[in-house]
């Protein structure tokens, strides 16, 4: 599915608590009961959340990711919009890294018009993406590969980023916490994530509306060392405020 924006407004309620009643749910959305219900159940069959008598809850502790088939659905247009303001704002030839996840993969398939890029990465989904772009050239990682998503994680991989510095750093993450820290699920794959971070001449995130607010285990990095934030709707508070001290460039992308 495809949640629409009550949808996606509702898992980010249930996000920043952890769990809510229908009624509460029903009162915060402005809607009926019944609504509210059939939203619920929707995303409840989608994996998205969990059920409860009188309520619902994230789906899984801080500690597991949302399957890749169903991250790859969740907020899809949103993640074109991004994909396409990050394109725009990428010139050709240039080098970049491009990490694990569904909008850096959204994001390789708006680049593929480019030309002169090399890029890094330790997503196979991505390789595969931008190796049809005959303009384009494309390291893969080595490491270890994940089955459920095709990413690449490990020490092997860690070493083999160390070689490079490149111009761009395109990253996606699982989560932005309210104290301004960026998290994910896998501590292997975050070693390597930490590794693309510092050997980038700069550092722009990609990462929808449903990541605000989203709790994960391991700490990736902070916002102050982003340089711009791609992402499709007005992020909630405090991280406006948090955007502002860190000094990243916020780039909104609404259509």
């Amino acid at each position: 599915m495809n949640p629409n924006p009550r949808q996606l407004t509702l898992l980010g309620a249930v996000r920043a608590q952890g769990s809510v009643t229908v009624e509460q749910l029903a009162d915060a959305l402005g809607v009926t009961l019944q609504t509210v219900r059939r939203d619920v159940q929707r995303l409840a069959d989608e994996g998205l959340l969990t059920r409860f008598h009188g309520g619902v809850r994230v789906p899984s502790s801080t500690i597991e990711n949302i399957a890749h088939q169903h991250r790859e659905s969740l907020n899809a247009d949103g993640k074109q919009r991004i994909a396409r303001a990050v394109a725009a704002a990428v010139p050709n030839d240039c080098s970049l890294i491009l990490n694990i996840g569904t909008t850096t993969e959204a994001i390789a398939r708006a680049l593929r018009q480019h030309t002169g890029l090399r890029v890094i990465t330790n997503n196979l989904n991505v390789a595969s993406v931008l190796s049809t772009n005959p303009k384009c050239e494309v390291i893969v990682v080595g490491g270890v590969v994940r089955g459920r998503d095709q990413g690449i994680v490990g020490e092997a991989a860690v070493d083999f980023i160390r070689q490079f510095k490149v111009d761009i750093a395109l990253i996606g993450i699982s989560g932005i916490e309210a104290d301004g820290s960026l998290r994910d699920f896998d501590y292997r794959e975050v070693k390597v994530s930490q590794t693309i971070i510092s050997h980038a001449r700069e550092v722009w995130l990609a990462a929808d509306i449903s990541k605000f607010n989203r709790p994960a285990m391991v700490e990736v990095a902070n916002l102050s060392q982003i340089d711009r934030l791609f992402t499709d709707a007005t992020p909630p508070d405090p991280f406006p405020a948090l955007l502002t001290e860190a000094q990243v460039r916020l780039e909104v992308s609404l259509t």
